[in-house]
């Protein structure tokens, strides 16, 4: 989906449209969860620290997020994949890979396929959607993001060799800012150039990771889309409209988001063995922290319990906070993906 949370946000609040709308956040606290392309025009980006984002863009709007609206905006999104195929691996409330080679329409068109799902889906909710097609999961994420918005792009397996040569190192998925910074000051500008480097100079360079760079490039890429794609924490964090100083303000929070977490966990009857904390320091430095147990976490008062000491046992390593995360991880059973927003940021209500 394009700007998925602020296109939703501009559909239902007309004011919103034509403007630049940042859902999450504020214009002093929290992180912008996502931007319409209005506000992208100015650089403001999804994970962006919301006076960062106002800075660059000051006439930037920002809007509380509606997560129960997303979600059913994104069940409606999912049933049109369903008409297609069973295939359907979400890997968030907007975005999913999908598997049409033998499908429910008998079509032999992936395209034809792409298409109408994205006609579909402006017909019936009144957002757009872009789509990369091609015979590789990686191949058809790259492909999804080079149109936007509301845009298609194909790639022929006799087109990909040519395609990934001449690709930016840093539109590969999977290479973040930092690998690509790395990667450039090896000389590897382009796919072309990472495709110089043997597996073995790859791996050496950047570990295991080395490995899947050495295939991408070369569009080996063998996964199958997963319906059943595990969940593999459940957490919540919170952004604090003022930073926390004083350690028993920092428990206090902890006690809130472990009981989030401690209640979800209950709900979906799947517990975990390995506790996280995330602190963010005023300075954006991130820390986590976790603990494992030998059996699963049953027990609000041991999460809470864990959770605070992890704090204290660190608390030499930040002076003042301002975002506290909790997550459970190691879950019991597996657990069919949904697209489920797990992670919940938000501010303080005022």
């Amino acid at each position: 989906m394009d700007a998925f949370y602020a296109s939703v946000e501009q559909r239902d609040f007309p004011d919103l449209r034509g403007r630049p709308v940042a859902v999450g956040g504020s214009s002093l606290r929290g992180v912008v969860a996502s931007a319409s392309y209005e506000a992208r025009v100015y650089g403001v980006r999804s994970a962006m620290p919301s006076i960062t984002a106002k800075r660059l863009c000051p006439d930037l709007i920002f809007v509380k997020s509606r997560f129960d609206t997303y979600r059913e905006v994104s069940q409606q999104i999912r049933a049109i994949f369903y008409e297609y195929t069973d295939l359907v691996e979400p890997l968030s409330l907007d975005e999913a890979y999908l598997d049409v080679t033998q499908n429910k329409k008998g079509y032999r068109s992936a395209m034809l396929i792409a298409h109408q799902i994205r006609a579909r889906i402006f017909a019936e909710t009144q957002l757009t959607a872009s789509a990369g097609v091609s015979f590789n999961k990686f191949l058809a994420k790259v492909a999804s993001d080079m149109n936007k918005p509301d845009g298609m792009k194909v790639i022929l397996p006799e087109e990909a060799e040519a395609f990934l040569e001449a690709l930016p190192i840093q539109k590969f998925h999977g290479i973040g800012k930092v690998t690509a910074e790395k990667m450039k000051r090896m000389g590897i500008f382009t796919g072309k150039d990472l495709k110089v480097h043997d597996e073995l100079t790859l791996v050496k360079r950047f570990g295991k990771a080395g490995r899947h760079y050495f295939r991408i490039v070369r569009a080996l890429d063998d996964r199958a889309v997963n319906p059943n794609r595990a969940r593999k924490s459940i957490g919540a964090e919170r952004t604090f409209r003022e930073d926390l100083v004083r350690i028993t303000d920092m428990e206090e929070k902890l006690g809130y988001l472990s009981r989030v977490v401690f209640d979800h966990m209950k709900r979906a009857d799947n517990f975990g063995r390995t506790v996280t904390l995330k602190i963010k320091t005023a300075d954006f430095v991130i820390l986590t922290r976790s603990r494992s147990f030998s059996n699963e976490l049953k027990s609000y008062r041991q999460l809470v319990k864990t959770v605070t000491a992890l704090l204290r046992e660190n608390q030499q390593a930040f002076e003042q906070v301002r975002l506290l995360g909790v997550s459970v991880s190691n879950l019991q059973r597996e657990q069919p993906w949904e697209g489920i927003q797990l992670w919940f940021d938000f501010e303080e209500e005022e």
